[in-house]
């Protein structure tokens, strides 16, 4: 199954994808948008790549509660989903972010070009972690 991920974010936000035997998980870009216009670059990018569903990074606390932001991205995913009309899936993303920098880290890239990057990548470690999750739950 093609599936979009997406590390949400205030400000930037990360998008990733996977081929259909969900081997290869690959960053595809990073959106500066915000409501409506960010709901509906999702569900363009969806179309585009034949999406077959959504997976968002799921912010949970250290704790594993839910806090305030990770309400915020269940509310947002619920909009982008309906709008692209997938199914949409959580992913827990704490670590992600971390996990994307040090990927980046032997890229040599100036600290702008990581920080341009870097959501689209914490977004294919998203989908990875998504897809393994969903491999040993099958087995």
């Amino acid at each position: 199954m093609i599936i979009l991920a997406v590390d949400y974010g205030l400000k930037r936000t990360g998008l990733a994808v996977c081929d259909r035997d969900e081997i290869i998980c690959s960053p595809l870009e990073v959106v500066e948008l915000k409501g409506e216009g960010l709901a509906e670059r999702i569900a363009q990018t969806a179309e585009e790549y034949n999406a077959e569903a959504l997976v968002f990074g799921l912010p949970y606390n250290m704790d594993g509660s839910e806090g305030h932001q990770a309400r915020k991205v269940r509310s947002f995913a619920e909009k982008a989903a309906r709008l692209a009309e997938l199914e949409v899936y959580f992913q827990d993303e704490r670590l992600s972010s971390e996990f994307a920098s040090d990927m980046l880290r032997p890229a040599e890239l100036t600290r702008k070009k990581k920080k341009q990057r870097l959501d689209a990548v914490a977004a294919a470690a998203i989908l990875k972690a998504f897809i393994e999750k969903r491999k040993l739950e099958k087995q």
